[in-house]
């Protein structure tokens, strides 16, 4: 396989991940916190605990999210902005698709439409 088909397969891999709305809601919750512990991230999303625990370790594996230890509590984060920009491009692309043929709101404010994603 070339690196090019790799980097396709792989790319799928990152899309597949993030198809699922607690990691979506997971991502936005640590763009706004930008570290945050389990239990913060489980109330944030609305899912228990242990959830949320085996939606980050999926995301960690792909290299989504990262750790920090701070005395007893694990801490996580987003690794860099691309999951972030993937998530922001796909609501706004939902925008569109429930928008009845009216602008969707990022075409209106798109700064207010990014900065109030929940």
């Amino acid at each position: 396989m070339d690196s090019a088909s790799e980097c396709v397969d792989l790319a799928a891999e990152v899309l597949g991940i993030l198809a699922d709305p607690t990691r979506i809601k997971i991502v936005l919750a640590l763009r706004r916190a930008e570290e945050l512990p389990v239990n913060a991230l489980a109330e944030l999303v609305g899912k228990k605990p242990s959830g949320v625990s085996q939606h980050l370790a999926r995301m960690r594996m792909a290299r989504m999210v990262t750790t920090r230890h701070e005395g007893t509590s694990v801490l996580y984060r987003l690794t860099d902005e691309h999951a972030l920009k993937l998530v922001i491009e796909a609501i706004k692309q939902a925008e569109h698709a429930v928008a009845n043929g009216q602008l969707p709101p990022h075409h209106i404010a798109p700064q207010q439409s990014t900065h109030d994603l929940q």
